[in-house]
């Protein structure tokens, strides 16, 4: 059974940072593409980055430049640093796995959600 777990959200003040993780079980982390994703409040949920189990990274154009997503594949985690935030990060932050398509969020396994609130 997949599981994924994610921590670090919170609430933080704009321009401040922040780290988010997510640790999976169940799966062959070495070989899974994790990302994340994140809904902000009264919108449809977007893509925010993901890390290709052989290397490649790619990250939406609004946070690019501010958000760096890594991996420990021996720790089978996930993190995805914010630095520079702003009140329209404000959302819900779901990581993601193995997902065949990530721009139709076509993702057979989600994390619970991580609040992540910007103050201005």
């Amino acid at each position: 059974q997949v599981q994924l777990v994610e921590s670090g959200g919170g609430l933080v003040q704009a321009g401040d940072s922040l780290r988010l993780s997510c640790v999976a079980s169940g799966l062959t982390f070495g070989r899974t593409t994790m990302g994340w994703f994140r809904r902000a409040p009264g919108k449809e949920r977007e893509f925010v980055s993901r890390f290709h189990w052989y290397g490649l990274t790619y990250y939406a154009d609004s946070v690019k430049g501010r958000f760096t997503i890594s991996r420990d594949n021996t720790k089978n985690t996930v993190y995805l640093q914010m630095n520079s935030l702003k009140p329209e990060d404000t959302a819900v932050y779901s990581c993601a796995a193995d997902c065949t398509d990530w721009g139709t969020m076509s993702c057979p396994y989600w994390g619970q959600g991580t609040q992540v609130t910007v103050s201005s």
